[in-house]
């Protein structure tokens, strides 16, 4: 019965139908061998492929960007709200998941030769917060200050601030989305709904999607490029290697330049705008409403005034977790977000080994704990390997003093800005090619108003003399700056070719993404400002070797319990 079923099932097939088959099959079959092969071509490197040939992106000339500041006219800069309604508000992290810290401002600054500080104690810091937007059953109260930046020269104009709110929220779940609400509802002065997520628990399987690295960024029609980029990318968190809002080129009435020493030089101290941070915090409120951002000092946030007093509204507008996380001082601090331990630290502040920052990073580092958050992130703002001429080996004493601490511990990333370009080190220690130190990182290419970073040191001509290179600010301007005692550059301040440590570097405007995939590998990508949003200016995995290089901090493993 099967067998005389078999015709009535069957087509016939003829020859050439046949052929035509079998040649389809075989176009098909080396289609895909050769979409393969190209996928395997186009596949991301990783830091195991290392260290990589040094490349350099030629200077596209084309391509300045709109390095103008946005004028006090525009819209995105005014301000919207009435009375003390809540404005510029902002998210920040606390040390662990179940904290974070709500910012804002209300009332108005003052500019001018008369002003008044408004009483922070006449506006409470309220914020009202819960798992659901129609429920905002949570309640939280925090502390208030205003800050002024006065000049004892006749002539400048002084200024304070609006009343700045900080509120630290407690008890909450990891990974969560939270509604929130923040003001004073006795005036009632409450501003609108808003949400953030927080960070996910702390364990080597757990990690925020995207973070988005940014530094240098002002507010120019750059800064909006970069900041459209960046949000486009969905980051769930946000930080900033300094450099925030360079007010300090500007002098007190308003006139501004690329370059204040050029144009300023007469000023008898140099100079702020202090609106210009009202106009920062007014353009990213959208952004930092919504996703949290951790920042740390540059160099333009020193803004000198009277009594030798700096960094005042740095210190005054952000809120940080440094009590949470031990330290002293505002210019560093530490955080988890998830699997991965931040450590911020301050170049423009003291780094000697006998200074109260280098015994709370020793004590930091000594305490993590590698099985609960396996990787280690540091940020601060000016780089230790940049191949630019600008700010080149400026930072070189924060390196002799800290690095050999870093690398003992095991620091798998190190991002910085400072120098207006971008450039991807390989491992890295001592200006040594080591695969078991960090990749260094310099993302200053945020898109603020002075000059990009062009010309690179180990070009002809372009070696700075080493006693120009230190940066009063930064060590008191001591130099640490020797000739390199060995390798290819011996004898020398400078390389005379790109050196072996630096695998990429570029003069574009943009931002980058790290997403940390599991305990042993974290996707960086640059994106830049002049491609389409899903482009990579560079890309890489970086990928930790445990069983190369084992890590375990001394007081954890005196303090672990041993084994029954």
């Amino acid at each position: 019965m099967a067998s005389s079923s078999l015709p009535s099932i069957l087509l016939p097939v003829n020859v050439f139908e046949l052929n035509n088959i079998l040649s389809l099959v075989l176009t098909l079959t080396i289609t895909s061998i050769l979409l393969a092969n190209e996928a395997m071509a186009m596949a991301i490197p990783t830091t195991l492929d290392g260290p990589f040939k040094p490349v350099t992106i030629p200077l596209d000339e084309s391509f300045r960007g709109n390095a103008i500041d946005l004028p006090d006219t525009d819209p995105r800069v005014q301000r919207t709200v009435e009375g003390f309604e809540p404005e510029q508000i902002s998210v920040s992290l606390s040390s662990t998941h179940d904290s974070v810290w709500i910012s804002w401002i209300t009332g108005e600054f003052q500019i001018g030769d008369n002003i008044k500080p408004l009483d922070p104690k006449s506006v409470a810091s309220v914020v009202r917060y819960g798992t659901l937007r129609s429920q905002l059953n949570r309640r939280a109260t925090g502390y208030s200050l205003v800050y002024s930046q006065l000049y004892p020269f006749l002539g400048l104009q002084n200024y304070t601030s609006g009343i700045i709110h900080h509120v630290r929220l407690t008890g909450m779940k990891p990974d969560t989305l939270y509604h929130y609400q923040c003001g004073d509802p006795s005036i009632p002065a409450m501003s609108g709904t808003y949400c953030f997520r927080t960070m996910p628990d702390s364990s080597s399987t757990s990690y925020p999607s995207r973070i988005a690295i940014v530094g240098d960024v002002g507010l120019t029609y750059n800064t909006t490029s970069t900041v459209s980029h960046m949000i486009s990318n969905r980051p769930d968190l946000i930080l900033l290697v300094g450099d925030v809002t360079y007010a300090n080129l500007y002098l007190t009435n308003g006139t501004g330049s690329d370059c204040y020493a050029c144009s300023f030089a007469n000023s008898p101290i140099h100079e702020t705008y202090q609106p210009r941070w009202d106009y920062w915090g007014r353009y990213m409120q959208p952004v930092l409403s919504k996703v949290p951002i951790m920042v740390v000092e540059g160099n333009h946030e020193y803004e000198e005034q009277a009594e030798n007093r700096t960094f005042i509204a740095y210190t005054s507008r952000f809120a940080f977790p440094s009590k949470e996380s031990g330290s002293l001082s505002k210019f560093y601090y530490s955080f988890n977000a998830g699997g991965i331990h931040f450590i911020m630290l301050g170049a423009y502040v003291s780094f000697d080994k006998s200074g109260d920052q280098y015994k709370w990073l020793e004590e930091d580092l000594a305490n993590v704990d590698r099985e609960v958050t396996p990787w280690l992130v540091a940020t601060w703002h000016a780089p230790w390997y940049s191949t630019y001429k600008a700010h080149y080996r400026e930072a070189e004493c924060m390196r002799v003093a800290m690095e050999d601490l870093l690398y003992k511990y095991g620091v798998d990333v190190v991002f910085n800005g400072h120098v207006h370009a971008y450039e991807r080190s390989n491992r890295v220690y001592n200006y040594t090619l080591d695969p078991c130190g960090p990749v260094h990182i310099t993302v200053g290419d945020g898109g603020n108003r002075e000059k990009m970073a062009v010309p690179h040191a180990d070009e002809p001509g372009n070696c700075p003399e080493p006693s120009t290179t230190p940066d009063k600010i930064l060590g008191g301007g001591k130099f640490c700056g020797f000739n390199f005692t060995s390798g290819p550059a011996a004898g020398k301040f400078c390389w005379d070719r790109q050196p072996d440590y630096s695998a990429f570097r570029e003069s574009s405007f943009g931002h980058g993404i790290l997403e940390v995939k599991n305990e042993t590998h974290a996707l960086w990508t640059w994106h830049r400002n002049q491609d389409f949003y899903e482009a990579a200016g560079d890309q890489i995995y970086i990928v930790r070797q445990n069983d190369l290089c084992p890590v375990q901090p001394e007081a954890y493993r005196l303090n672990k319990p041993k084994p029954q």
